[in-house]
């Protein structure tokens, strides 16, 4: 992917909205005890979240996975990130897959309010990076 770094900044700002408004989807599903829609929401504000910040670094991953790949060696390997960040993202996943293709799942509220805390505090830890290397830029 060829963009400026104007481009790139500007596509970080959408995918990092579109992440900020998943997650208060996320805490929406909560409230009102949707618990499976709260789970899926709570990942993909995650996902998006990584885009956004892999993005400024020219990396598109087309694959959920390989958001997870590409975060991990450019942002957490570094030590620019903790690896509790992957951690969370990985059992967001798992979670979300478990609500989308399980046909027997059963989730508990405090799975899902563990969802939704864990991605807040990706999309925190992420947003405050992605404004460094913004700011650096």
């Amino acid at each position: 992917m060829s963009l400026s770094s104007e481009d790139k900044k500007v596509l970080s700002e959408i995918r990092f909205e579109k992440a900020s408004e998943f997650l208060e989807d996320a805490r929406a599903n909560l409230k009102e005890t949707r618990l499976k829609t709260a789970i899926n929401r709570s990942y993909y504000s995650a996902l998006n979240a990584a885009r956004a910040l892999l993005i400024l670094e020219g990396v598109n991953p087309e694959s959920h996975s390989g958001a997870v790949t590409m975060l991990s060696l450019r942002f957490v390997k570094t030590g620019l990130l903790p690896v509790e960040v992957i951690k969370s993202f990985k059992i967001l996943l798992s979670r979300r897959a478990d609500v989308d293709y399980g046909d027997f799942e059963h989730i508990t509220t405090t799975e899902a309010e563990d969802s939704v805390d864990r991605a807040e505090k990706i999309l925190e830890q992420i947003d405050t990076l992605r404004k460094k290397l913004i700011e650096g830029d």
